[in-house]
C-alpha cells in the first residue's frame, strides 16, 4: 500500500498530474490511498477515517516514510506493528525539521547525511536506527545533494527491512546536545543582500537554494531597476571593496562587493531570458562597472 500526495495542477494547461510516487505504484499494481488530510477531527475527517479503516485492514507490520507532506497523527504512527520508519535527510539532531539539505549547505557544514529514524509524535525527535554521513562538496547545490541522499536513503531502508525487528532493537536516543531546526524556506531570503553580508556567506545561499526557491538582487541601471536571478556564484577574497557595487565585468563573471570580499556571478537570468553563464550574457549586454545593488530595507 502506497500513501501519497492528491494529483495536483501542473503545467501550462493546469490539468491534474499524479506524483512521481504514485506513478511508479501503479505501474507495480500496488494499492494508493491519497487522502488529504490525516486528522479524525480535521476538515478531511471523512477521508482520514477511510484512511485509518484501509490502513486496519491492511494488517501492515511496517511502513516507510519519505517527505510525504502530511503531518502523520498518532493513531497513524501506531497502526503498524513494528511503527513508522522515516528517511531524514540529515545527521539528526542536526537539522530536524523541513529543510535540512538547504539548512547544511547554507550554514557552511562539511559534512551531511541520512538517519533512519523510528518516528514519533515530535518534530524528527524518534529514536535513530542507523546513519551514514557523506561530504558536502565546495559545488554541491541542493540538487546535487538531494539526488545523493536520495540514493544513500534508498539503499539503507532496503538493508534495513531485511531484518527489520533487529534493526529496531538497536534503537538508540538522539543526543540532546546539538539540536538544530532547519526552518522552512521563505521566499524573502531568497534575495542576496549584498550590503549586509560576506561573499562566502551569500555563494553558500545561491548554492542552497538551486533550484528553489533560486536567489536574485536587483541593479539599479540608467533605464531603471532590473532584477537577476543567480544560478551560481563563487566567493572571491578582497582587501577593500565597495559593498553593493560592481566592481568589475568579464567572460569569467559579474563581480559585485559585498560586506567582506567579493561575489562573483558566474550563471544569470535577465527578466525575461533564459539562464546562461554569464560570457554568453555579455555578447548582447553591456553592464558598466560601478553600478550599484539595489541596497533593501535592512534584514530583521
Amino acid at each position: 500500500m502506497v500513501f501519497t500526495q492528491p494529483d495536483r495542477p501542473a503545467g501550462r494547461g493546469l490539468q491534474l498530474q499524479a506524483s512521481a510516487v504514485k506513478q511508479v505504484a501503479q505501474q507495480h499494481g500496488l494499492r494508493v490511498e491519497q487522502p488529504q488530510g490525516l486528522r479524525l477531527d480535521g476538515r478531511y475527517a471523512e477521508q482520514a477515517q477511510l484512511a485509518k479503516q484501509a490502513l486496519q485492514d491492511a494488517d501492515l507490520d511496517i511502513m516507510v516514510v519519505a517527505a510525504y507532506g502530511l503531518i502523520l497523527p498518532t493513531w497513524f504512527l501506531q497502526t503498524p506493528k513494528l511503527g513508522c520508519i522515516n528517511i531524514h535527510a540529515s545527521l539528526l539532531p542536526r537539522w530536524r525539521g523541513a529543510a535540512p539539505i538547504h539548512r547544511a549547505i547554507e550554514a557552511g557544514d562539511a559534512q551531511t547525511g541520512i538517519t533512519l529514524m523510528a518516528m514519533d509524535e515530535g518534530l524528527d525527535t524518534g529514536d535513530m536506527l542507523a546513519v551514514e554521513s557523506m561530504p558536502i562538496g565546495p559545488q554541491d547545490t541542493t540538487l546535487t545533494l538531494h539526488d545523493q541522499l536520495a540514493q544513500m536513503g534508498s539503499r539503507m531502508v532496503v538493508d534495513m527491512l531485511k531484518h527489520p525487528e533487529q534493526v529496531l532493537h538497536q534503537r538508540r536516543a538522539q543526543p540532546e546536545l546539538g539540536v538544530t531546526y532547519a526552518h522552512k524556506i521563505d521566499k524573502a531570503e531568497a534575495l542576496l543582500r549584498v550590503h549586509e553580508f560576506t561573499a562566502t556567506v551569500l555563494e553558500r545561499k545561491v548554492r542552497a537554494f538551486q533550484p528553489m526557491p533560486g536567489t536574485h538582487l536587483t541593479l539599479n541601471l540608467p533605464n531603471g531597476p532590473e532584477t537577476l536571478k543567480v544560478g551560481a556564484a563563487l566567493a572571491l577574497s578582497a582587501q577593500s571593496v565597495q559593498p553593493g557595487v560592481v566592481q568589475a565585468v568579464s567572460e569569467q563573471g559579474i563581480d559585485i562587493g559585498t560586506a567582506e570580499g567579493v561575489l562573483r556571478l558566474t550563471q544569470v537570468q535577465r527578466p525575461g531570458g533564459k539562464r546562461m553563464p554569464v560570457d554568453v550574457l555579455l555578447r548582447g549586454w553591456a553592464l558598466p562597472v560601478g553600478t550599484q545593488v539595489v541596497k533593501p530595507e535592512p534584514s530583521p
